[in-house]
């Protein structure tokens, strides 16, 4: 185990640089996850990390000896210890438990006939990472395959993305940079969008079978371009005091009401509950 107690170590400086540079992270493709629960759920998915960091104290804690313990038997995985004081420079949180992980940014290729047919999402422009992480943390729990951003999303595996996310990214097909329009057009299935006003309520859609839920940036929505690819537009009743409802909050409604639907019987869902 390497032991690092110097700002000015080359290795320090990159992992710094990565904590902090979306740009540095899309370059190397790589990112860092902070804390146990993290590279716990990195772990479950499969993924191995390229390297672990500790720092001195959380050295002593019971439970990251037992991940370490759990990786480093016959996996070959690096182990870097640094002093508190560095850790916590390149740590996103405010009281680190200790322990960090440089992982490789998973890639997924949009194979043909990979998406066409499952249940999917679109992010326009979220700008927000504590929304897109939410949202996507919301997406695996509900059954989402695949998760196409736009080129003006938010920093998908930047720290307080990973964090919202509290493991999701690891279990599903995260695109960045897509172009929303055209995987919509591929789409087989439904292609739905959430607006304001003027559309049918989603709790009176029928959102069973494909579905694609496109969700649009926080302040202007989805875009007028991307609307004109969906199929259908629905709206969220709320109540006359508010005029709309956080994008992260919309996303887990419309994401659980298909759920809830898939878990009808044919028979409730014939009776006019839903059309």
């Amino acid at each position: 185990m390497r032991h690092i107690t110097s700002r000015e170590h080359p290795l320090f400086k990159k992992l710094l640089k990565l904590q902090h540079s979306s740009q540095r992270r899309r370059d190397e493709g790589l990112t860092l996850l902070d804390g146990i629960h993290l590279l716990q759920s990195c772990l479950a998915s499969g993924e191995m990390p390229e390297l672990l960091i500790m720092s001195e104290s959380g050295r002593r804690h019971t439970e990251i000896n037992q991940l370490l313990d759990r990786i480093s038997a016959g996996s070959g995985v690096d182990c870097l210890m640094l002093s508190d004081a560095l850790f916590n420079q390149i740590s996103p949180v405010k009281t680190p438990v200790g322990i960090m992980a440089l992982i490789r940014i998973p890639r997924h290729t949009q194979l043909a006939g990979s998406y066409e047919n499952s249940f999917c999402i679109l992010l326009e422009a979220i700008q927000d990472p504590g929304n897109l992480g939410s949202i996507l943390r919301s997406a695996a729990a509900a059954g989402v395959k695949d998760v196409f951003l736009s080129a003006g999303c938010a920093d998908g595996w930047s720290p307080k993305a990973l964090r919202a996310g509290m493991g999701a990214h690891f279990f599903l097909r995260i695109h960045e940079n897509a172009d929303l329009v055209q995987v919509a057009c591929r789409f087989n299935g439904n292609v739905m969008a959430t607006v304001l006003a003027d559309s049918g309520s989603i709790y009176h859609t029928d959102l069973r079978g494909a579905v694609m839920f496109a969700f649009g940036n926080e302040g202007s929505g989805v875009s007028e371009k991307l609307l004109g690819a969906v199929h259908k537009r629905v709206t969220i009743p709320v109540s006359r005091c508010v005029e709309s409802l956080n994008v992260a909050a919309a996303a887990a409604i419309c994401l659980f009401e298909k759920v809830r639907q898939e878990n009808f019987s044919e028979d409730s869902l014939q009776s006019g509950k839903c059309h």
